[in-house]
């Protein structure tokens, strides 16, 4: 049976195929955990340590030698994609409530829910998009995007923001895991090639663990939502990665339109920091919902768009190619 390739045809399947059967299991059954107990229990509820391990394995396998070229690219999309997302922040923090919005047709939206959507890139999938529509540098530029993985980069948006208030020792727990790793997989390569191979092994268990914090009813209630706040990181992001990828990374802006994801790794970040900061207790539910629901539409929408983009950008390219030919042939 060909099960692990007809879930990789779907767009971030790995991810996203064990986050609904987990979400399943938490909205049908949602003792089964505390019923079986012990290891059974902990891959259900073990978000956090399973993360904290990727987050480990994940720094193991950046290379602090990359070339200036990906640097710069993958510079370029990591510091727009936050940038945008503090815009976002500080004027969603005037007209949404600090508890989310109660009612209406936007019922469930907060703050949180937006940082956590639009300020991490789905690195797997720009990467992949790269391979087939960019250059080996534009591939390679998702070393970075690295960086924005895990809650480091939305507790500094929100606390920035004067959204929230972290104490400085959080700020390392949320960023030592991976720091470790990093520095690990750069002192000893054989270190970074062992723990990088765990990097995607592991994606499907906390998929499935953090599709065990999700109650489908809440999905299905914010489900319109859901799909708007898709769009929204698309457009949101989408506009100003373009621009910054022609004018600064020195690209097309394909690049641009494939950083404009929402990564799968963000659904786990309202949990998180609702475990850091209690004050977000109230709105991490819909927020993980609403994260979830943009993470599969722009993982459906942006190798569309991309590939669009691509094919409108490498036309102009074909045609001033051949334009320069003639001239050529002229003289």
């Amino acid at each position: 049976m060909k099960i692990k390739a007809t879930i990789e045809r779907i767009p971030g399947g790995m991810m996203l195929v064990p986050l609904i059967l987990g979400a399943i299991l938490n909205t049908f059954a949602p003792d089964t955990g505390a019923y079986f107990g012990s290891f059974t229990k902990g891959m259900i509820s073990g978000t956090v340590p399973i993360l904290a391990v990727w987050f480990f394995c994940i720094g193991a396998s950046i290379d602090l030698r990359a070339t200036g070229t990906v640097l710069r690219k993958s510079g370029t999309l990591v510091l727009t994609k936050i940038a945008v997302a503090w815009v976002v922040a500080m004027i969603a923090a005037s007209f949404i409530p600090e508890g989310g919005i109660q009612t209406g047709m936007f019922a469930g939206l907060s703050v949180l829910a937006l940082v956590s959507a639009m300020d991490m890139t789905n690195g797997g999938l720009y990467a992949s998009l790269m391979n087939q529509y960019g250059t080996k540098e534009e591939s390679g530029a998702f070393v970075l995007m690295s960086l924005e993985s895990g809650p480091l980069m939305t507790m500094v948006i929100l606390g920035s923001a004067g959204l929230a208030s972290f104490e400085p020792h959080h700020f390392i727990g949320a960023v030592l895991p991976f720091l470790i790793g990093f520095a690990l997989g750069n002192l000893d390569h054989d270190f970074r090639a062992f723990f990088s191979k765990a990097t995607p092994v592991l994606i499907p268990f906390f998929g499935f663990a953090l599709g065990n914090t999700i109650n489908l009813n809440v999905i299905m209630h914010t489900g319109l939502l859901g799909i708007m706040l898709g769009v929204a990181v698309i457009v949101i992001t989408g506009i100003p990665l373009i621009l910054a990828d022609k004018y600064i990374g020195g690209g097309n802006g394909t690049a641009g339109i494939a950083a404009s994801s929402a990564a799968g790794a963000a659904v786990a970040n309202p949990v998180i920091i609702a475990q850091i900061n209690p004050a977000f207790e109230p709105v991490a539910a819909s927020a993980t919902a609403l994260v979830a629901a943009s993470v599969i539409v722009t993982a459906i929408l942006v190798p569309i768009i991309t590939a669009l983009y691509s094919r409108r950008m490498g036309g102009k390219v074909a045609k001033k190619n051949d334009e320069d030919s003639v001239v050529e042939l002229s003289h």
